[in-house]
């Protein structure tokens, strides 16, 4: 059941993505097109503080012209361990550190069109954050929530992002 790529152009690069058009030999012999967008692994974080409260924020996001709450994610750096990522990203965006941090899996977005990995982890932080250092095109606001104000986010589509989703899931079932 394996596709052989016959051709691939890249068509785009950009800052933190490329994208790829494959001309793909088919198991039956026929042949088609795949679309591969490729993007560089990924992290995001699920934090609570010591009084059971959540971390999340609130960000912007073009693609989706709202704003979305989220856990905290990005890119690893070239050749960053994910989990010195988890931890920058947490640090960077909401002021927080990490007093631990334990991987609770890892997802791909969307696999019928991406390469991207995103690895998930859980931190344990203190009650107050320090200072924060967002990228220079970025606008967080950072949002406390309780389990029951998460789920019934969830429940009434307030909470929509998929890597959030399923960080949510993982966290439940750990």
């Amino acid at each position: 059941m394996r596709e052989k790529t016959l051709e691939s152009n890249t068509v785009f690069e950009g800052r933190i993505l490329s994208v790829d058009v494959l001309k793909v030999a088919l198991p039956d012999g026929r042949t088609s097109t795949r679309e591969i967008v490729r993007h560089g692994p990924a992290v995001a974080v699920i934090a609570r503080r010591p009084d059971k409260q959540f971390i999340f924020i609130r960000q912007f996001r073009k693609a989706m012209e709202r704003t979305c709450f989220e856990v905290m994610a990005g890119n690893c750096d070239p050749g960053e361990d994910p989990e010195v990522a988890a931890i920058r990203e947490l640090k960077e965006e909401t002021g927080y550190a990490a007093l631990s941090i334990h991987p609770l899996g890892s997802i791909y977005p969307s696999v019928g069109y991406c390469t991207e990995r995103i690895d998930i982890f859980y931190a344990e932080v203190g009650n107050e954050p320090g200072e924060t250092d967002f990228d220079h095109d970025e606008e967080i606001e950072t949002v406390l929530l309780t389990e029951k104000q998460v789920k019934a986010m969830i429940q009434q589509g307030d909470i929509q992002d998929a890597k959030t989703l399923a960080a949510w899931c993982l966290y439940k079932s750990s």
